[in-house]
């Protein structure tokens, strides 16, 4: 099989990882976001159960796209990482605390209000440097001769600390859709009532980066506007999922609004590669410059290929399991 055909597939999975990891862990920080405006402590505890048996197999698939991405694509870890070492360790940082506060408050009882802010704080670090890694993707990186050759903060700017916001926000409507269908009474009309605002905030940022992108790469501006794209059909399926989730929140289509909002992730995601396509590190090195040996990526895809149904059946059976409502005073821990 020739490197082509191995670095397209393994460039499919990766993406594919890094989705799943957005769509399934997305909603998890979002809760940890709105945590702080919850109306009182027993929303909080329906809000955590309501994610207490799957928060962490959500993060396998974290693990999964990074430890693909270094045996497929080495050069990206060689050039990334020093570009985004601050980001990704923000990133880290804060999905460790959340986790750690997951755990111990549910058995603290003087301290409860600490870690209900290491929860909401992780949540939202976590969720931001995200975004801001986003924004640092769609910028570029310099280098010269597959090295890095920026600063320690290049990562930061004004435009990826909005994509970074636009993140947060985008995570929390994730989470209020969650929350309205897995959470009864005043919880979830709580939820349903920051679906709206969310929503528009969503959109806003969605618009404000539309615009800005072509500023910041020409290249991006061409890709999308030279001639009429097939691609274009992918903002459009984002619009109308906007227009779906507020609809389907306002019809009390449960189900329905959290499908749409996740598919609202997977058009804008799929329009970012999209536009950056192929390259991996741009605006230099495509996925092919980027790639280790084929008989390295073909010794590495026989082992995911039998783990990634695995990760997939386990997955879906646990969110079976653990189906239906979540109740006040109720709860997996």
């Amino acid at each position: 099989m020739e490197m082509f055909d191995l670095s397209l597939i393994w460039a499919v999975i990766i993406a594919v990882g890094i989705i799943m990891y957005v769509l399934m862990d997305g909603f998890d920080l979002g809760l940890g976001i709105l945590f702080p405006f919850a109306p009182d402590e027993e929303s909080r505890d329906v809000m955590m159960n309501s994610v207490a048996p799957v928060w962490d197999g959500n993060e396998t698939w974290l693990v999964l796209g990074g430890a693909g991405l270094i045996a497929a694509f080495p050069l990206v870890y060689t050039i990334l990482l020093p570009a985004l070492y601050i980001g990704v360790f923000l990133m880290l940082a804060g999905l460790i605390f959340r986790g750690v506060a997951f755990e111990f408050r549910f058995k603290s009882r003087r301290s409860k209000s600490y870690w209900n802010w290491a929860f909401a704080g992780g949540s939202f670090v976590a969720a931001f440097a995200q975004g801001c890694v986003v924004g640092a993707y769609i910028q570029g990186f310099e280098t010269a001769d597959r090295v890095y050759t920026g600063g320690a903060f290049d990562w930061l700017t004004p435009f990826s600390v909005l994509t970074g916001i636009g993140l947060v926000v985008g995570y929390a409507l994730l989470g209020a859709t969650w929350l309205v269908l897995k959470s009864e009474g005043h919880v979830r009309e709580w939820a349903r009532g920051l679906v709206p605002k969310l929503l528009i905030g969503v959109l806003a940022v969605f618009a404000i980066v539309s615009l800005w992108t072509p500023w910041i790469d020409p290249g991006v501006f061409d890709r999308w506007f030279d001639h009429l794209q097939v691609i274009w059909v992918l903002p459009f399926a984002a619009l109308l999922c906007a227009v779906g989730i507020f609809f389907s929140n306002r019809y009390r289509r449960e189900g329905l609004a959290f499908l749409l909002t996740l598919g609202l992730f997977v058009s804008t995601y799929l329009g970012l590669i999209v536009s950056r396509w192929p390259y991996v590190i741009p605006p230099d090195y495509t996925l092919w410059d980027a790639a280790s040996a084929p008989e390295s990526q073909f010794f590495i895809l026989i082992g995911v290929l039998f783990v990634l149904p695995i990760v997939l059946a386990y997955t879906a059976w646990s969110y079976w399991v653990f189906r239906g409502k979540v109740r006040v005073g109720e709860g997996y821990h």
